[in-house]
C-alpha cells in the first residue's frame, strides 16, 4: 500500500479532510460576506505569520519525505522474501548422505512435478553402494503427493521454504500479500480520521514506532498464521506513516508550495524502490532482510524533537500556547517578524466547523453531474491501482533479474514525478492525465506483440515505459479528484474513491495467475484497464485555472453553463467579470495550483 508503492492514498484522503477543515480553504456558504476579498486575503494565517515557504519549511519537508522510504522499503521487501526457490519432494533420512539432490529427482519424481513422487517408493531400495538407479524402479506407475520438501538454498532462504507454501500451499504467498495491502486500504482510510482527532505529529511517531514493532516481531515470529495477521497491521501502520508525514508536510507550505511540495513528497518513494532492490541482492536471507529494512527507521524517531506540531491543526484546535510556540520558531528560522499577539492570529482563523447535516455517500449520487464525476473517477482510480501496482509488485514475473528490474523501477519514476509537477503547474489535469494514462495502457498492449523467442529486455522496457506513464497519473490523480468534488462532500468523495483503489490493491496479488490462461493476459488485462482508464478522464471537466466547487447546486450550475465553465479571468480590476470576482487581485495573479 507503493511508492506501498502506495503514496497515492494518502494524497487523496488529504485533499479530502485538510482542505476542508483547516482554516486554509473554510467552506463557504452560498451567500459570501460583502467584505469578501478582506476575508480571502486573510484566510491562510499561518502563511501570513510564517511565510508560505521558508528555510523551516524546506528543512522539516525534506525530514518528512524521508518517512516515505521505510514504508517503501516494507511493501517492496516482500516481493524478494517469496521468491520462488527450486524444491522437490524430501529425501528420507537414511539416503541424505549418499544420494545427491539430483539423483534423488531422477528417480522420485513423476515427470517434472515437484508436488507429486511415485506411490511406493520407500527407503529399503536405496543402499549404500547399490548401483545408480536402484534396479526396479519406478515400482508403479501411480504417484502420491508430497508432505515435504527440500528447497535449493543456495541463493539464500525465503519464507516459502520456511512455510512450505508450494504445491497446494502456494495459493497463500498471494494471501500474505493481500493481507498486508487489505491493511493499507484500511488504514487509508482510518488515518486521515485518527489523524484529524489527534494530531498529525503524534500519528506519525505512534505509526512508525508500531511499523518498528510490527517489522521486528515479524522477524522472529515462528508461525504463519500469526505472519499474516502482523502483516496486515504493518500495512496499516506503513500508510499511516506516509499519510501523516504528508499531511504535515502540506500543512507547513502555502500557497503554490503545496503542489510542488506535495509532489516532491513522493521523490524518496523510487529512491526506496532503488535502495531495496540493493539491499535484498546483499541481504538474501528473508529474517535478516526484514530487520534491515525495519531498523533504520529507529532514526526518524528522533525527529520528535525537531518535527512540529502542524500550525494548521493547532489553529484549528484552537490550542493557543502551543501553536505560538510553533509559529515563532518558524518565523525566526525564515527570519520574518515573530508574533507576539496570540488573539489576534485566533480572531483571523474561521469558526470551528460543526459538520455537514445531510452529508453522506448518498449524495454523491444526487444528481447527474455529481454521479458521472463519482463513478468515472471510480474507474479510473481501479485502473490506476492495476496498473501501477500491478507493475511494481510483479516485477519478478517480468524479466530474468528482479533487482535490476527494481531498481529500474524506482530510476524511472524520479522523471516521471518531476514532469508531473510541471504538468500541474503549467498545463492543467485532465488533458496529461488522459494522455498518461491511456499510454501506459498502451505500452502494456504492446507487449502482446513482442514474440516469445525475443530478448527479455524487450518486454522489461514496455513495462518501464508503462510503468513512467502510470507514474505520472498517480501524482496527478489525487490532485484532480480533490479539485473535482465540491467543498460539502469532498471527504466522502475522495474517501469513496479510495474504495475502489482499495479494491484494486486486493486483486493486484492475484493478477499475475492469469498467466497460466495465457503468458501475456496480465498484461492484456493492465492494458486495457489503463487505456479505458485513460479516455475515461475525458467525461470530466477541466479544473485547472478554476475556483473550486462548494456545493452539489455549484457543481451542476458549472456542468450546465459553458460559461460558468470557462477558466477564471485574471483581471486587476475586482468586478470586471464577476468570475474573476471570487478571489481578490493579488490571489488570481498567483499559480493555478493556488486553488487548492
Amino acid at each position: 500500500m507503493s511508492e506501498m508503492h502506495f503514496t497515492q492514498i494518502y494524497q487523496r484522503i488529504l485533499r479530502g479532510n485538510d482542505f476542508e477543515r483547516l482554516p486554509l480553504l473554510p467552506k463557504m456558504s452560498d451567500s459570501r460576506p460583502k467584505d469578501e476579498a478582506q476575508q480571502d486575503e486573510e484566510e491562510d494565517v499561518v502563511a501570513d505569520v510564517i511565510g508560505e515557504f521558508g528555510s523551516w519549511q524546506l528543512r522539516l519537508t525534506f525530514l518528512l519525505a524521508m518517512f516515505n522510504i521505510p514504508s517503501t522499503w516494507h511493501i517492496m521487501a516482500y516481493t524478494f522474501q517469496s521468491l520462488e526457490r527450486p524444491f522437490w519432494c524430501a529425501r528420507f533420512d537414511s539416503i541424505r548422505d549418499f544420494v545427491t539432490p539430483d539423483m534423488w529427482r531422477n528417480v522420485s519424481q513423476p515427470g517434472n512435478s515437484s508436488c507429486e513422487i511415485w506411490s511406493d517408493l520407500n527407503e529399503t531400495l536405496f543402499t549404500s553402494g547399490t548401483p545408480w538407479p536402484p534396479s526396479g524402479m519406478p515400482v508403479s506407475e501411480t504417484s502420491r503427493p508430497c508432505t515435504q520438501w527440500e528447497y535449493d538454498e543456495r541463493n539464500g532462504t525465503t519464507l516459502v521454504a520456511e512455510w512450505n507454501l508450494v504445491c497446494d500451499r502456494a495459493v497463500l504467498v498471494n494471501v500474505a500479500e493481500m493481507t498486508f495491502l487489505a491493511g493499507v486500504a484500511i488504514g487509508g482510510l482510518v488515518s486521515g480520521m485518527i489523524s484529524d482527532k489527534f494530531g498529525r505529529k503524534r500519528t506519525l511517531l505512534i505509526s512508525i514506532f508500531a511499523q518498528i514493532v510490527c517489522g521486528t516481531v515479524i522477524s522472529f515470529n515462528p508461525w504463519f498464521e500469526l505472519f499474516l495477521v502482523i502483516r496486515f497491521f504493518l500495512g496499516f501502520v506503513s500508510v499511516s506513516v506516509v499519510f501523516s508525514a504528508f499531511v504535515l508536510c502540506m500543512e507547513l507550505v502555502g500557497g503554490k508550495w503545496r503542489t510542488i511540495s506535495g509532489v516532491s513528497y513522493l521523490f524518496p518513494v523510487p529512491l526506496g524502490y532503488i535502495t531495496v532492490a540493493g539491499i535484498a541482492y546483499v541481504v538474501r536471507e528473508w529474517r535478516i532482510l526484514q530487520l534491515t529494512v525495519t531498523l533504520p527507521a529507529i532514526t526518524l524517531l528522533a525527529a520528535i524533537w525537531v518535527i512540529p506540531e502542524s500550525p494548521r491543526w493547532l489553529l484549528a484546535m484552537r490550542k493557543q500556547d502551543k501553536l505560538m510556540e510553533v509559529l515563532k520558531r518558524a518565523a525566526a528560522s525564515n527570519k520574518l517578524p515573530i508574533p507576539n499577539d496570540p488573539e489576534k492570529i485566533l480572531a483571523k482563523a474561521p469558526p470551528q466547523e460543526k459538520g455537514n447535516e445531510g452529508v453522506g455517500v448518498t449524495t454523491l449520487f444526487k444528481t447527474a453531474q455529481i454521479r458521472k464525476i463519482s463513478l468515472v473517477l471510480y474507474v479510473v482510480w481501479f485502473a490506476l491501482y492495476m496498473v501501477y501496482y500491478g507493475l511494481v509488485l510483479n516485477l519478478a514475473s517480468i524479466g530474468d533479474d528482479i533487482y535490476l528490474n527494481t531498481a529500474i523501477s524506482g530510476i524511472v519514476e524520479i522523471p516521471a514525478i518531476a514532469i508531473s509537477m510541471l504538468l500541474l503547474l503549467k498545463s492543467g489535469r485532465k488533458l496529461p492525465l488522459c494522455i498518461v494514462t491511456a499510454s501506459s495502457g498502451v505500452f502494456c498492449l504492446l507487449v502482446i506483440a513482442v514474440p516469445a523467442d525475443s530478448p527479455s529486455w524487450v518486454v522489461v522496457t514496455l513495462a518501464m515505459a508503462a510503468k513512467f506513464a502510470i507514474s505520472c497519473s498517480n501524482a496527478i490523480l489525487p490532485i484532480f479528484t480533490a479539485e473535482l468534488f465540491p467543498t460539502v462532500v469532498r471527504n466522502v468523495g475522495v474517501g469513496s474513491s479510495n474504495v475502489a483503489a482499495g479494491i484494486a490493491l486486493m486483486i493486484v496479488p492475484y493478477l499475475w495467475n492469469l498467466s497460466t490462461v495465457y503468458d501475456k493476459l496480465p498484461f492484456v488485462v493492465m492494458g486495457v484497464l489503463g487505456v479505458v482508464g485513460g479516455l475515461s478522464v475525458l467525461l470530466l471537466p477541466e479544473t485547472a485555472g478554476r475556483p473550486m466547487p462548494n456545493t452539489v447546486e455549484d457543481l451542476d450550475r458549472r456542468g450546465n453553463n459553458a460559461k460558468n465553465d470557462a477558466p477564471v479571468i485574471r483581471s486587476s480590476a475586482k468586478k470586471t467579470v464577476k468570475i474573476a470576482a471570487i478571489r481578490p487581485p493579488s490571489y488570481r495573479k498567483k499559480s493555478d495550483s493556488e486553488y487548492y
